[in-house]
């Protein structure tokens, strides 16, 4: 089926609304956790608005709190957010034929909810021409949320003491499980989730969250495998004359 590029991007904010509501109390803590460290409210919302990385931005703002030095907060948020890579990774095949006009923005707003929205569709539709307007549409409504969460969490933090002590960043974790089930369509997918869950919990205590990222390596080793086992690795070429076409515009 064919859509057009107000259809796509109305399809993706609405593929995207039930990971906005998960993300809703996140957001609003790291505005209310931001407003109670020394960093002025300015600060708070232009980190939302410039770095737009949930988790790196609660770590930044907890270790500026702590006056760590800034090396360490570089590296610390490096490794957190390195995930993205491999993110990145899995959606080239998918926006190389575009412009870096469009890929720029379409990499400053991934996120794991924009990715895992992104991929499903892709997993349901195959490669598809304007592609970019569905990406688009799912990760500027994630966008927009977190600005408004982030001031909505300033303003209340401000009223409210202790807020960000009430445990509402287990919206997070639930987010997360929903983005991530959905995916475990197949042999492959199971084993990758299986694999990086055991992983994570043996190298739980490895120096700066390390173990996180080898788990994900390795997980992602073994799903390639088993797909390589399925049905070969030849990459699909069907339709890219059609995403070509539609990637220029």
């Amino acid at each position: 089926m064919q859509y057009t590029r107000s259809k796509l991007f109305t399809l993706g904010m609405k593929d995207c609304a039930p990971l906005i509501l998960a993300a809703i109390p996140f957001g609003i803590i790291y505005g209310a956790l931001g407003q109670s460290t020394e960093l002025t409210a300015w600060a708070v919302v232009a980190m939302s608005v410039f770095v737009f990385a949930g988790s790196s931005q609660f770590i930044a703002v907890g270790l500026l709190a702590g006056g760590a030095a800034w090396p360490v907060i570089v590296l610390t948020t490096f490794f957190v957010n390195f995930r993205h890579l491999l993110y990145s990774a899995n959606l080239l095949p998918h926006v190389k034929p575009y412009s870096q006009a469009i890929r720029a923005p379409m990499a400053f707003l991934l996120t794991d909810e924009s990715f895992a929205v992104a991929s499903n569709y892709l997993t349901d539709h195959g490669k598809q021409a304007n592609f970019h307007w569905y990406y688009f549409g799912a990760a500027l409504f994630m966008y927009i949320n977190w600005q408004v969460c982030t001031l909505v969490g300033l303003f209340i933090g401000q009223s409210i003491p202790d807020m960000a002590n009430w445990g509402l960043d287990m919206a997070m974790v639930v987010a997360f499980i929903g983005i991530v089930v959905p995916c475990l369509h197949d042999r492959a997918t199971l084993a990758c989730a299986l694999t990086a869950g055991v992983l994570s919990l043996i190298t739980y205590d490895w120096p700066h969250k390390t173990g996180l990222l080898f788990s994900a390596i390795v997980a992602i080793l073994v799903a390639m495998y088993l797909e390589a086992k399925k049905d070969g690795t030849q990459p699909d070429e069907q339709s890219d004359a059609d995403f070509s076409e539609g990637a220029s515009e």
